[in-house]
């Protein structure tokens, strides 16, 4: 008799411990059994970036121009002859080509920032790496349907709506790669 009164007074004191609003929280509960897709604000969704790009421009350009003006008189008193002649021509002959390729592969997590009316989630994010003393950095942005999500969780780059990726290196090697001033200044000035 006396276990049975212990146990009720146990069974009390957790009840009105734990009440039944804490045990269920509709913004943080997962189904066992569900999937673990990004769904809400807060969530990790891995993107793996694979973007590829390749531009080529070339142009020429060719121009020529003829000027010719003549003139002339004649003096019947003297009987002399006066005359001149003016030419002016010119020519341009111009091209260039431009050729680019780019390819990014990158494997990054994002948060999900924003869940739009539609359902769209926002995500971003963005990860930095040094390798031998160069710092580069990724960062990303974009709107995912929820749909294009992977059941493991990943979104393929080429899914993101809105996408802004964006890859940064800097350090020696990179420094290497821009143009000196005193050349960016010249061609401002088109020499």
């Amino acid at each position: 008799m006396r276990s049975a009164w212990w146990m009720a007074a146990l069974l009390g004191a957790l009840a009105s411990a734990a009440p039944a609003q804490q045990l269920y929280n509709e913004a943080t509960y997962r189904a066992l059994a569900g999937d673990r897709k990004a769904l809400r604000v807060g969530d990790i969704i891995t993107v793996q970036v694979y973007e590829q790009s390749s531009a080529t421009t070339s142009t020429d350009t060719s121009t020529q121009r003829t000027n010719a003006l003549n003139a002339g008189y004649a003096s019947t008193r003297t009987g002399s002859q006066h005359g001149g002649s003016l030419a002016v021509g010119g020519s341009f002959d111009g091209g260039g080509t431009t050729q680019r390729a780019n390819k990014l592969l990158v494997t990054l997590s994002v948060s999900v920032r924003e869940v739009l009316p539609n359902g769209d989630l926002k995500v971003a994010g963005e990860q930095a790496l040094t390798v031998n003393e160069e710092q580069h950095k990724v960062s990303l942005e974009g709107r995912v349907r929820p749909q294009d999500v992977s059941g493991d969780n990943v979104v393929l780059s080429t899914r993101l709506a809105d996408a802004h990726i964006e890859y940064l290196g800097d350090g020696d090697l990179s420094d290497r790669q821009k143009r000196g001033w005193w050349r960016r200044l010249l061609d401002a000035l088109g020499l």
